[in-house]
């Protein structure tokens, strides 16, 4: 959308497997490089640590004189927010409520739901109720027990429930989650322990712990298979009506799997607003690369259309 050239780059195609530190990573990747995408989202504590180490670290470079330019860092996922994601989704939300005055007071119900796989990063309830609360919404977290997201970023959501007049509280019942809510957002995650503890057996290399681990959280998921966005749960919204989100890909029971997170036939009634939900990701990321880039992006954005020139993609 900006006329970038793409490189894709992951270990494999690096020097880290070799020995090379984040910093020499951060400064060899920088010499050609104008905006560094990072994913980095199934490691609790080590994510966003690590980007921020590539932060300080291209910081140092341009500032000895190294780089010739500073390089911008999206943060594209990691363990502790997914920023690009959720606003999308807000944005979509923005959309489909006719503007973001109509934000405030409405009802988001970010829930916990069944998956049968195990895993799944935290990411995304986290970004929900760390972003959703700044609009004056009304914001319930619901899971069950031992489903915990970080503490931390609960205590960001409270904060920003109290500076916006909006809410923010939780529950271990998805249908009070769900009752007369506008918004719900029903998608599965891991329990924050069970990925710190993920992350430090992977970190000593026990495997067998891995698998141990991951039996687990199958047999502890199984356990709330009832946790699913179905029509009934649905008619407790408002109006029967509310605005289905997921980040997709779901787990679509009776589609993609025997049983999982929504419906099929929740699922199909929602699948062209959640194609366009999607849709607004590329733009999200492409506005995070321009805004960081441009002294003045009024201005530029003013001299773009002045040219008048066709930027419709084909």
């Amino acid at each position: 959308l900006l006329g970038l050239e793409v490189q894709d780059l992951d270990e494999g195609k690096s020097q880290v497997a070799h020995g090379e530190t984040v910093r020499e990573t951060a400064n060899m990747i920088s010499f050609m490089a104008d905006v560094i995408g990072i994913r980095d989202d199934m490691y609790i504590g080590k994510g966003n640590a690590y980007m921020h180490q590539i932060v300080n670290a291209v910081k140092e470079g341009f500032e000895d004189g190294i780089l010739e330019q500073r390089p911008t860092l999206v943060n594209l996922q990691c363990d502790i927010d997914h920023p690009t994601q959720t606003m999308a989704d807000t944005l979509h939300v923005i959309h489909e409520m006719g503007g973001v005055e109509n934000l405030r007071g409405k009802k988001v119900a970010m829930t916990w739901a069944y998956s049968p796989s195990y895993g799944k990063p935290l990411s995304v309830p986290q970004g929900v109720i760390g972003l959703m609360t700044r609009f004056g919404m009304e914001v319930v977290l619901a899971h069950p027990e031992g489903y915990e997201v970080m503490e931390d970023v609960e205590e960001v959501a409270k904060k920003n429930a109290a500076a916006s007049g909006g809410s923010f509280r939780k529950t271990n019942n998805m249908a009070e989650a769900f009752e007369g809510a506008d918004i719900v957002y029903p998608k599965s995650w891991a329990p924050f322990k069970a990925m710190e503890k993920r992350t430090n057996l992977y970190g000593a290399g026990d495997f067998d712990g891995i698998k141990t681990l991951e039996k687990e959280l199958l047999s502890q998921n199984a356990n709330h298979k009832d946790w699913e966005c179905t029509e009934e749960m649905m008619k407790k919204t408002r109006n029967g009506k509310a605005l289905y989100l997921h980040c997709l890909p779901a787990d679509i029971t009776g589609v993609s799997c025997k049983e999982g997170e929504v419906a099929g036939s929740v699922f199909d009634r929602y699948r062209v607003p959640l194609y366009k939900e999607a849709s607004f990701k590329p733009y999200i990321i492409a506005a995070m690369i321009f805004l960081s880039k441009m002294k003045d992006p009024q201005a530029a954005l003013a001299a773009l259309e002045a040219g008048r020139r066709a930027r419709l993609m084909k």
